[in-house]
Parts: C-alpha cells; sequence; structure tokens
C-alpha cells in the first residue's frame, strides 16, 4: 500500500451551469461534464463496495484465526 493519506471525509458535490464540480479533501477541486461524473460515480462505487467487501472478508480472517476451525468448538 501507498504512503498517501486515506480520509475519512467525504467530497462536496454540486452541480452548476450543466457541470458538476466537486471539492474535497487534499485540495481536490475538479469540474465534470455530467457523463464524466456519471461514469465516475460509479467507478467510485465499485470501488467503495470492493473495499467494504475486502474489509468484511479480512475481518472473517482474523476471527477464524482467533477462534479455529469451525468444528473445533464445543
Amino acid at each position: 500500500m501507498s504512503d498517501k493519506e486515506i480520509y475519512n471525509e467525504p467530497s462536496e458535490v454540486r452541480a452548476d451551469d450543466g457541470v458538476v464540480k466537486v471539492k474535497g479533501p487534499d485540495a481536490v477541486d475538479v469540474q465534470l461534464t455530467p457523463d464524466a461524473a456519471d461514469e465516475t460515480s460509479d467507478r467510485l462505487l465499485y470501488g467503495a463496495l470492493k473495499a467494504r467487501g475486502q474489509e468484511v472478508s479480512k475481518k472473517g480472517r482474523r476471527r477464524a484465526e482467533r477462534d479455529g476451525p469451525a468444528g473445533d468448538q464445543a
């Protein structure tokens, strides 16, 4: 993993005159067409869901390591 900072605050998004404006942490300040914003939204959602699944998987592995195989519990 890179040493870039990971942010826990969402970006602000607004639409002005047919342009989608995004402001966020680390001086993010971009303007997108509606098509680019729509595709970016899909990619962000896909990435967020994938990352959430990775978190769940990691928690499950830790639980299995702690508790052992399910058949070992009495």
